[in-house]
């Protein structure tokens, strides 16, 4: 059986599993998000496309605690979380990759699996990983998951850096947490790696049951995630739906993608 881990918190089987309900964000007289409302199912997976400013990252800021809103309700699993620290959210079962890889270069690839699997199973700390053994099958699994098991004792610091970004994403789910945000995963990737990437996320959602939300620009990489998408402009939400839908929407079109596309 699987220990308890902060991450049960929110892995209640019944309704979405992040609520954003009239979500409001001012920075002085400037209004980021205004009124925003979102909901993520539990398992699924969304797209936040739009132009630079629009709010997406204070939307990731405010889910993870690093802002309080100043209107509206966050919701995980039903508990409303707005205005909680980021400590805390992060214990709910809340993990966040940003653009650069946050991995730890002089370990192997298989040391930095290793560290936030013994996160997740609640040891915290330098004195509490004292003779602590990771699960090898969990481990394992998790190399496998993104691709670097015939470099599990490679150090990160020499390996490519898609592979630190699928590694870093694989690191999240050891942790446990139960809702993955990904601001730009593919930054800097060629195509090759954009849709290793793309492959890893979409199996999180199949396979490992995680909840993810995505800041994404790159087009190509929003089609390979095969997922809705929400487009947001100057802090709102102006379209709903999948690819298909969203690239015909007047709005978009003349918000964010451009009369060319």
């Amino acid at each position: 059986m699987r220990p308890a881990s902060a991450a049960d918190a929110v892995n209640e089987p019944r309704g979405p599993i992040l609520q954003l309900a009239g979500v409001t964000k001012r920075f002085g007289g400037l209004v980021v998000l205004d009124g925003l409302s979102l909901t993520l199912p539990r398992g699924a997976m969304q797209c936040i496309l739009g132009p630079n400013g629009c709010g997406k990252t204070t939307l990731f800021n405010v889910v993870t605690g690093e802002f309080a809103p100043d209107g509206g309700e966050v919701r995980l699993g039903g508990r409303n979380v707005a205005g909680l620290s980021p400590y805390r959210i992060s214990r709910l079962g809340v993990a966040r990759k940003f653009q650069v890889p946050g991995v730890y270069p002089e370990l192997s690839v298989a040391e930095n699996i290793e560290i936030p699997l013994a996160a997740g199973a609640g040891r915290y700390g330098p004195l509490s990983l004292l003779g602590y053994r990771p699960d090898p099958v969990r481990r394992d699994r998790l190399l496998d998951l993104c691709g670097l098991a015939g470099k599990a004792g490679d150090k990160v610091g020499e390996i490519a850096h898609g592979e630190k970004q699928r590694l870093e994403i694989a690191m999240l789910v050891a942790r446990d947490a139960e809702l993955i945000l990904l601001d730009e995963p593919t930054a800097g990737m060629s195509g090759a790696e954009t849709s290793a990437v793309a492959s890893l996320i979409r199996r999180l959602r199949d396979e490992e049951g995680k909840s993810i939300l995505v800041i994404e620009h790159d087009m190509n990489f929003v089609r390979q995630l095969e997922c809705p998408i929400v487009v947001m402009v100057r802090g709102k939400i102006v379209a709903e739906g999948r690819y298909e839908e969203v690239s015909r929407d007047p709005r978009v079109i003349e918000s964010y993608l451009g009369k060319r596309h």
